[in-house]
């Protein structure tokens, strides 16, 4: 479960800000209140995990300059300015200086709400799309975020990399829960559009007409802004892309075209096609197809990852573990070979599940690995893959997951792992090379 996201409250009137803070706090987030701007400034930083609600009228620094000061530390910090009655044209200027909304006193608490809401997810966005940035400009979040050491994960990151720092529209196709909006997420992290703004659509998710006014317009009342619109500058990422019809394709390949060479947006294509006699290439039509392919990434299914499904089920089995206060699982030899030979069909998303499972199973002392792979096959023994792996393979992988996890458990202490292990010095510093294992990771 996502950590709620922070409110700070802003008003120099203590009964409006204990209101405020004691209805968003009802609804579920976590609020916290100032008495002044000047307060506020000192609380509130560039990755600050929240908004901000401020009145606008108070003694000293107002709001109006709060907004501002506000601004020039974090652009993206959405702000909810309260005006009270008759200081709507002092609003509509908040509005027009960044302010994310406002409420004219006295407003609806709900309304409040479904603001506050709205406002959240975006800083979320932000800041997830911010912290990503941050660990891919270091090299670390390709290995965080897109865990593994199989040859076809290797390719995956190079990949993004490449097509990151190209500027045409992207295909990204690959089977139901691979991981495909994070690639989405990644490529746009990496790219010279990394500051401007990543807008997220599933083509899927409307009827027709809904979805029509969500990616060109116009929009309702309380819908957010069209999609291309929204994502002027930046990449607007359509999930799901092959549920567009005839007529649809048609509306988004002349937006495509009106935008020109180089595309004011880009536009990255998630294909989510579970049927083996269908692609991407047979449901669009032809021109709009080459459009949004003249770049292509395929994201690997994890039965061809190797022993990378080890590496995840153990890494995902350790924080369900600290998450629910219990041990993670031990996996033996057996598990191991039953792991590495499931055919995965919902990926890295029914993997999760699994691991989830299988620690929820230890903390009650009962179950096994094996039991929650039969339970995810319709035959009656653990589901294996067509085609056979070598010992050496299973062996080698098992022999890099047990070094791995006692690793970590140790906390890269050397000592121990070679007193648990039975090892000497030497032979664990060999398998360790072997396995691409570094001391400094577990630290």
């Amino acid at each position: 479960m996502s950590k709620a996201m922070k409110i700070a409250i802003v008003d120099d009137e203590r009964d409006m800000r204990q209101s405020i803070s004691q209805w968003l706090a009802l609804s579920g987030f976590d609020t916290e209140t100032f008495a002044s701007a000047e307060d506020a400034l000192k609380g509130l930083s560039a990755d600050y995990p929240g908004i901000v609600v401020s009145d606008i009228k108070m003694p000293g620094m107002d709001g109006m300059q709060l907004l501002r000061k506000l601004r020039s530390v974090d652009s993206t910090l959405p702000v909810i300015m309260i005006t009270g009655h008759g200081d709507v044209p002092m609003a509509v200027e908040a509005m027009r200086i960044g302010a994310f909304d406002f409420l004219e006193k006295p407003f609806n608490p709900d309304r409040m709400t479904e603001l506050a809401k709205k406002a959240t997810q975006a800083r979320r966005l932000t800041l997830d799309n911010r912290a990503l940035r941050r660990e891919l400009s270091d090299g670390s979040a390709l290995m965080s975020k897109l865990i593994g050491s199989s040859p076809a994960m290797e390719r995956l990151r190079e990949d993004i990399l490449d097509l990151g720092q190209a500027d045409g529209h992207v295909l990204i196709e690959g089977e139901t829960g691979t991981g495909k909006t994070l690639v989405a997420h990644a490529l746009h992290a990496v790219c010279a559009r990394a500051s401007r703004k990543f807008v997220l659509l599933s083509c899927s998710a409307f009827d027709e007409d809904t979805l029509a006014r969500r990616i060109f317009g116009p929009v309702q009342d309380d819908e957010p802004m069209p999609a291309l619109e929204d994502a002027r500058g930046g990449t607007l990422v359509l999930e799901d892309v092959e549920a567009l019809s005839g007529v649809m394709q048609s509306r988004l390949l002349t937006a495509i075209n009106e935008q020109g060479s180089p595309a004011e947006t880009r536009i990255v294509a998630i294909s989510n096609l579970q049927e083996l006699d269908k692609t991407a290439e047979s449901v669009l039509r032809p021109d709009l197809f080459y459009r949004l392919a003249a770049l292509r990434i395929t994201v690997p299914p994890l039965r061809q990852r190797g022993e990378d499904i080890l590496t995840l089920f153990t890494r995902l089995s350790d924080q369900f573990a600290d998450e629910y206060g219990c041990e993670a699982p031990v996996v033996s030899a057996q598990e191991a070979a039953q792991l590495l030979q499931a055919p995965w069909p919902g990926n890295v998303r029914q993997l999760i599940n699994v691991a989830e499972r299988a620690v929820l199973q230890n903390r009650r002392g009962t179950g096994s690995i094996a039991s929650l792979l039969m339970a995810d096959s319709d035959d009656s023994r653990p589901a294996m893959t067509t085609e056979g792996k070598p010992l050496k393979e299973f062996v080698e992988a098992f022999e890099r997951m047990l070094i791995d996890n006692t690793m970590r458990r140790h906390k890269g202490s050397i000592t121990a792992v070679m007193d648990e292990l039975c090892l000497p010095r030497r032979t664990l510093n060999e398998k360790m090379a072997k396995y691409n294992l570094s001391r400094s990771d577990y630290l």
